[in-house]
Formats: C-alpha cells, sequence, structure tokens
C-alpha cells in the first residue's frame, strides 16, 4: 500500500488500521475504560499523525464512521469537517457513542459547528449517558478552543453544570466536572463565577455534586492555575 496522503479513501484508511492492528492492548484499554468491542488496539499516538496526513474530509469521515471500528470513528473524528457536517448527522453519531473516548474526541469537532450551542442544549437534556457527556465535554472543549467566543457565553452555562451537577453516572459527572473546570480556568472574569459555584456545590447534600465541587476548587485554586491566570493579565512587553 501507498504511504497515506489526502486521495486516501475511507477503505485504505480502513486497511492500514486494520494491518496495525495490536491486540496486545487490549488489556491496557480495558482498564481505563475503553470500550474494546469493535478496538483494533491502535493507540492516538499512531492515528493523529495518520489524520495530519490524510488531511480533512467530511465525506470519507462519514463513510469511516458508519465502519463500526473503533479507530475508523476515531480518524472520523479526527478528520471530519466541522463546517460540513450536519446537525443530523451530528445526532447520528452521537447515537451511537458506546465510548468516553470516543465521545470526547467527536465532542471537540461538533464543538466547532455552527450549531454547537444547540447540540449542547438538546444533549444535556437527553438521558443516555454518552449522549448527555457529549454536551459537556462540547463545553469544556468550547471553553478551551473558541477563543473569539465572548466569556458570557460561558458564564451562562453555569446554571446548566449546577442543574446536571447531582447526575450520578461516571462518564457525565466527570465530563460535568471537566467543564466547570476550563470555565474557571478561562479567564479572570470567569474564575470568580465558576470558584463559586464550586464552593457552593462542595455544600450540596448530593455526593456527586460534592465530588464535582471539591475536585474544582482543588484546580482552580492551585497554584499552578493561579499563575495562568495571573500571567494572562500581564502585558505583553
Amino acid at each position: 500500500m501507498s504511504q497515506p496522503d489526502p486521495d486516501w479513501t475511507a477503505d485504505d484508511i480502513v486497511a492500514h488500521l486494520k494491518a496495525l492492528r495490536a491486540p496486545e492492548n487490549f488489556p491496557g484499554m480495558a482498564r481505563f475504560g475503553i470500550n474494546i468491542a469493535t478496538a483494533l488496539g491502535i493507540s492516538n499516538s499512531h492515528l493523529r499523525p495518520l489524520a495530519r496526513k490524510v488531511k480533512r474530509n467530511h465525506e470519507r469521515a462519514l463513510v469511516l464512521w458508519d465502519s463500526g471500528i473503533r479507530e475508523a470513528r476515531l480518524m472520523a473524528a479526527f478528520t471530519g469537517e466541522p463546517k460540513k457536517i450536519t446537525i443530523e448527522e451530528c445526532r447520528r453519531w452521537a447515537g451511537d457513542f458506546d465510548s468516553w473516548e470516543v465521545v470526547d474526541s467527536v465532542s471537540d469537532l461538533f464543538a466547532a459547528t455552527p450549531f454547537w450551542r444547540d447540540l449542547i442544549d438538546e444533549f444535556a437534556t437527553d438521558e443516555r449517558e454518552f449522549v448527555r457527556r457529549t454536551a459537556f465535554a462540547m463545553l469544556a472543549w468550547a471553553t478551551v478552543h473558541l477563543k473569539k467566543e465572548p466569556d458570557a457565553t460561558f458564564l451562562n452555562y453555569l446554571p446548566l453544570i449546577e442543574a446536571h451537577a447531582g447526575d450520578p453516572r461516571n462518564f457525565v459527572r466527570k465530563a460535568v466536572n471537566w467543564a466547570l473546570r476550563q470555565i474557571g480556568k478561562r479567564s479572570l472574569n470567569l474564575y470568580g463565577p465558576a470558584l463559586a459555584l464550586a464552593q457552593k456545590l462542595t455544600a450540596s447534600a448530593d455526593k456527586t455534586a460534592r465530588w464535582i465541587g471539591k475536585d474544582a476548587v482543588k484546580e482552580l485554586t492551585a497554584r499552578k492555575t493561579l499563575e495562568r491566570l495571573s500571567a494572562r493579565t500581564m502585558p505583553k512587553t
């Protein structure tokens, strides 16, 4: 087979992935809670460089997703085009989610779509664990990557975080916590309100909300976090 390039089809990529199959990695993946039912055992350290070589292609990403193979779906996330994927396609992919790491990779793609706010609102109300996780993973990614988005956008999501802080399901609570921490670390404007919510949650009667609050307070008050926020306010020389 030729070297990876943008002309590769979905079949070419899948064949290449199958040639790299590494079942010896399955036990380690399973220990991290990764669903290995359709996995080939290939790490992201191999997948991301491959994605950079074959580049983005929306139509090919859709075919890769439909293969059902874990690594092919991750390649779909890494090479999909956020300006071309439709909201219906996003909903269809979300309905297929069965592993947190696929959720988080695809959420990064979804967070770059023009309708990312609509997806967050919709997915947050969905009772399926991985779909609700998607809402908060998207929020975390959007907080980090959407530099031009006003802080007010993320301030307005704090009530959503509070509303779902009592969801005890592991993959939801960790994503809710992730979103809260990322909002607090985005800017000094957001730091105070996010920390205040985290502190409020630590006093909750709900143990899941308390865990989310305590973990967020720990990171938001850490010296490293405070130093980074302070550095962002320093004038450039």
